[in-house]
This record gives C-alpha cells, sequence and structure tokens, in this order.
C-alpha cells in the first residue's frame, strides 16, 4: 500500500466507534425523540412546525457579505492552484472534463471535502450558522461533509443541473432527524442559474432507491438520482439572495436546474450530524451502489484496499465543531 493508505491505517486505529456504545444511545435516546428539532429558544415556533411539516427552513441574510467574500477568495486561490489542500476532491463537469483543458474556476464545477482547509472549514464554525443547526443536531455536532459548490453555466448538454435525491443516500450513519445540512447562496440564487429545488414534506418518507439519471447529455461523477419519486409532488424553488442559508433534512427530496445564465451560481454547504450518531452497515440495502463507488475512489485515489469500509471514508472527513464526540 502508498504512504497515504498507511497514513489512514493509522488514523483509523485510533479512531474508537464502538458498537456497543452506539447501540445503547440508540435505545437510550432517539427512540424518546421523535420530533424534528428541539427548543433551543433560537426557532420560534412557527419555525419548528415548517420544518417539521417541509423539512426545510430558510433563514434570510444569515451569513455576511464579508465572510462570504473571504471563501470566495479562497476558492479562486484553491482554483489558481496557490494552494493544495489535503483531502481536497476538485470537481469539473462532465461536458468540460471531455473538452479541452480549461483553467482557473472554469474548470472546478464543485470543491468536495475541504475540511483541512482552514479558511473554508471557517464556515461550518460560524456561531450564527451552529446555533440553528444545534435545534436539528444537538449541542454535540460533528462537520461530516463539505463542499463549495460553483455551478457552471450550461454547455447545452444539460449537465448543469443535479438530479432530485436525498442527501442521506450518500451517508452510512443514522439516525436521519439528528442530520442537517446548511445550504448558503454565494450570490444570488435564481430559477435561472439553477437555484435548489425541494418537495416539501417528502422528508417524512424513506430513504428511496437511487442511481445514475439515463440523460442523454451524460452525468457528472456521484450525481445519482432517487428513483420512482411523485413527479407530482408540489415543488418549491428556493431563490436566494447573497447570504440566505436553508437548512434541510437528510431524506428531503431536492435537486437543481441548469444555469441558463453566462456566469456561476456559487454556494457553500455542510453536512452536521449529532456526535452521538452511528454507523451502520449499508451492504444488501439500496445504498450499497454508492458505497462500492466510494470505496473504489478511495482505492484508486489512495492505494487502499478493501479493509477500508465505506464507514471509515466518512469518520476520517468528520470533524468536532462544538460540544463532545462520542460515537462519531
Amino acid at each position: 500500500m502508498s504512504r497515504a493508505a498507511d497514513r489512514l491505517k493509522v488514523v483509523l486505529n485510533h479512531l474508537d466507534r464502538s458498537h456497543g456504545a452506539v447501540v445503547s444511545f440508540q435505545r437510550r435516546v432517539y427512540r424518546e425523540r421523535p420530533a424534528y428539532t428541539s427548543d433551543t429558544g433560537v426557532l420560534t415556533p412557527e419555525q419548528r412546525i415548517a420544518y417539521e411539516e417541509n423539512g426545510f427552513i430558510l433563514i434570510r441574510k444569515l451569513v455576511s457579505d464579508q465572510d462570504i467574500d473571504r471563501f470566495r477568495k479562497e476558492f479562486e486561490r484553491i482554483c489558481k492552484r496557490e494552494v493544495k489542500v489535503p483531502g481536497l476532491v476538485v470537481m469539473r463537469d462532465v461536458t468540460i472534463a471531455k473538452s479541452e483543458y480549461v483553467e482557473g474556476e472554469k474548470a472546478v464545477t464543485k470543491l468536495q471535502d475541504y475540511q483541512e482547509d482552514l479558511e473554508l472549514f471557517r464556515y461550518c464554525t460560524l456561531p450564527q450558522i451552529l446555533k440553528y443547526v444545534e435545534c436539528f443536531t444537538g449541542p454535540n455536532i460533528m462537520a461530516m461533509h463539505t463542499m463549495l459548490i460553483n455551478k457552471p453555466p450550461d454547455t447545452g448538454k444539460k449537465t448543469s443541473r443535479h438530479p432530485m435525491h436525498q442527501d442521506l443516500h450518500y451517508f452510512p450513519f443514522r439516525p436521519a432527524d439528528r442530520i442537517v445540512c446548511s445550504w448558503t447562496a454565494m450570490e444570488k440564487v435564481h430559477r435561472g442559474n439553477g437555484c435548489l429545488v425541494v418537495l416539501p414534506g417528502s422528508h417524512h418518507g424513506t430513504l428511496l432507491e437511487h442511481d445514475y439519471p439515463e440523460w442523454e447529455g451524460g452525468v457528472n461523477k456521484m450525481y445519482h438520482g432517487v428513483r420512482n419519486y411523485d413527479p407530482n409532488h408540489p415543488r418549491v424553488h428556493l431563490e436566494m439572495e447573497k447570504g440566505d442559508t436553508v437548512f434541510f433534512h437528510p431524506l428531503l427530496i431536492h435537486g437543481s436546474g441548469m444555469n441558463q445564465t453566462d456566469g456561476f451560481r456559487k454556494a457553500i454547504s455542510c453536512h452536521y450530524a449529532s456526535s452521538d450518531c452511528y454507523y451502520i452497515d449499508v451492504k444488501g440495502t439500496t445504498q450499497e451502489n454508492i458505497s462500492n463507488e466510494v470505496k473504489e475512489l478511495a482505492a484508486k485515489k489512495y492505494g487502499v484496499d478493501d479493509t477500508v469500509t465505506f464507514q471509515d471514508t466518512w469518520a476520517l472527513r468528520g470533524r468536532l465543531v462544538q460540544g463532545d464526540r462520542a460515537s462519531m
């Protein structure tokens, strides 16, 4: 194995994620707390009801222009290769990747796993974000999945859209009700440049089967779409201003449309989970396809063998941002 794989093994050996502690917590707490939110004094009764019913709430101007401008500058530095971030995954649109080399910002459509970048990860620790996150996860908070999305102008192949999906499809940890996404617009987001589209109330359902949609123009890597959802379900297009932030449940079915403008549409996000959540085995479930894809990517990028599990790849990325680290 490579040196990176050896380092990976060392880190994994220091992670204590014993099954016994996990199961006892599952019995002790989550079966006694069916509600989606906790009363921390931050959410109004109306906001709590809205989240219970719809699976999302939108908070206007939560993140300052100054912070967003700093995140944008750091993104530009990464695109110009002025900084190298360990573990960062730089993604390109499938049509751009197949074309001639494109430089700078135009070549990058998404940064994933930026937890080692101090400037971008600062987003995940912003007090105004965490005070809302605690309403969904409780006081012990892990930042589990980080992204900066740079949706490109569509090339005509419709590949800039994101298929409708449930984020829980990607996560081998539970319970779903103690997981939440924070998604902040870095500029004006509207239907023309591909705003988020959500199916209110769909978080009351179960995790559905996902796979790559059969799109003629191609589909970006790991852009799985949900199968067999009701296309007639009411939809809401979340048009947002710079700094607006939406918090949503991991079972909420959502996606985004094409970017039909000449500019890029940027957003920064983090998925949080209670550190008291527990990992599950996804073998034999609808999540096995994404598990195999992630493990293949880890083997290719880091030279790890098949003893590194899907759960291990998440344990390595998780970072405690508030409270105590328990099962996760």
